[in-house]
């Protein structure tokens, strides 16, 4: 039997999936919540001279997690990278059905459900000083959408900064506060109750994507009500 494949994620999504598979990554991210993995930077500052040395098969990059320049450093280092896009429900199935037998994996599809009218719209904050919100084209604004709640500001770009003032104007029925990138919690929910009432959610299960995503859609589901 051939030995798995010796993967760098810099995409936590990915490494925890890569986990789900019982592929665990060389190396991760130090955002990848995996403290027993060996950590090489952040996703936006990776140690490519760290990731150079582990002499990676593969290295997981995703265009919204990490930028162009490490992209680009890790080519030219001479490793193999594959970039991964995002951006909603459908591309999880597209994009990881599609790397999994690649690497010795096996990715069984999502369950789809039949589409949810829509219910409710929403302000997602996903940083506070300055304040900036969830838009679109995201996966976690495609997430919502299948629970039948509209991104309010679904057509300002993908995380605009914003003012509460301009939040307030787009009259939302609530607030979908996760507790990630910011961790937004109850000592928050005055200040985001000047906009609508307030429901904190976990920010993995509406921002992380992959296999987190066959459970989190239904836990979503009942928090939302």
């Amino acid at each position: 039997m051939s030995a798995p494949p010796r993967i760098v994620s810099l995409v936590p999504s990915m490494t925890e999936t890569l986990v789900a598979w019982g592929l665990p990554p060389v190396a991760c991210t130090r955002f990848c919540e995996q403290p027993d993995l060996v950590h090489v930077g952040g996703t936006k500052d990776p140690e490519v001279g760290a990731i150079v040395d582990l002499a990676p098969d593969l290295v997981i990059v995703d265009t919204e997690e990490n930028r162009l320049e490490d992209h680009a450093a890790l080519v030219d280092a001479g490793l193999t990278v594959h970039v991964l896009s995002i951006r909603s429900f459908d591309d999880v199935d597209q994009q990881l059905g599609s790397l999994a037998p690649t690497i010795g994996a096996t990715w069984v599809p999502l369950e789809r459900s039949d589409p949810v009218a829509t219910r409710l719209t929403a302000f997602v904050p996903i940083w506070r000083r300055p304040w900036m919100a969830l838009g679109a084209p995201t996966y976690g604004t495609s997430v919502l959408e299948l629970l039948g709640i509209v991104n309010v500001f679904a057509d300002a770009g993908s995380y605009p900064e914003i003012d509460l003032d301009e939040a307030v104007a787009r009259r939302a029925d609530r607030v979908v506060a996760p507790d990630e990138p910011y961790p937004f919690g109850e000592r928050h929910r005055r200040e985001l109750e000047t906009v609508a009432p307030a429901v904190f959610v976990d920010g993995r299960d509406l921002l992380w994507w992959g296999e987190r995503t066959r459970s989190a859609i239904p836990r979503l589901a009942a928090k939302l009500g």
